[in-house]
């Protein structure tokens, strides 16, 4: 794992002060245009989570939808968007939760999983766990279980994982 932990940081893009003064931006668009780190970030996360009874992948806009469809079909799940608010235009449960930098809400269709499912909430990156939080409110609120957590990237001082309750996979940290 090492080895392809370092393969996969190389292809982390690090740009400081954004969104805003003091931040540490990782960007993982390079990482998606490289057809072998994409693939194996995916193996990866996908191995993390292989013990994890799971019905639906819960994708965090907007770069969560990038790599959770692709786990969902690569584990033969279905995938659910989690949208920034006014995106969706169904019936939709919204919750508003603090990010590190400001205020935010998100939402997802009152339909999107029935109750007792079981999900894996996916994101690309685990800061202060503000919206993987608000994820698991959500499901919450429509009678689901968050099975787990999965992660490219956990930004381990910031502590994001505190804030969740069961499973949390990253594969890299910073």
């Amino acid at each position: 794992m090492k080895e392809i932990d370092s393969t996969l940081i190389k292809r982390i893009r690090s740009i400081p002060d954004y969104p805003k003064k003091g931040i540490v931006f990782r960007d993982i668009t390079p990482l998606l245009k490289d057809p072998i780190a994409f693939c194996s970030a995916i193996d990866a996360i996908c191995d993390a989570v292989s013990g994890t009874d799971f019905d639906y992948v819960v994708g965090i806009e907007a770069r969560g939808f990038l790599i959770g469809s692709v786990v969902a079909y690569k584990m033969h799940k279905g995938f659910v968007p989690l949208r920034k608010k006014g995106k969706l235009p169904f019936e939709k449960v919204t919750v508003e939760y603090q990010l590190e930098y400001g205020m935010e809400a998100v939402e997802m269709h009152k339909d999107a999983i029935e109750k007792g499912s079981r999900v894996l909430v996916v994101d690309d990156l685990l800061a202060t766990g503000g919206t993987a939080k608000a994820a698991n409110d959500i499901v919450r609120s429509l009678g689901g279980i968050v099975a787990g957590y999965a992660f490219l990237i956990e930004l381990a001082d910031l502590k994001g994982r505190e804030k969740l309750s069961g499973n949390v996979f990253s594969i890299l940290k910073f």
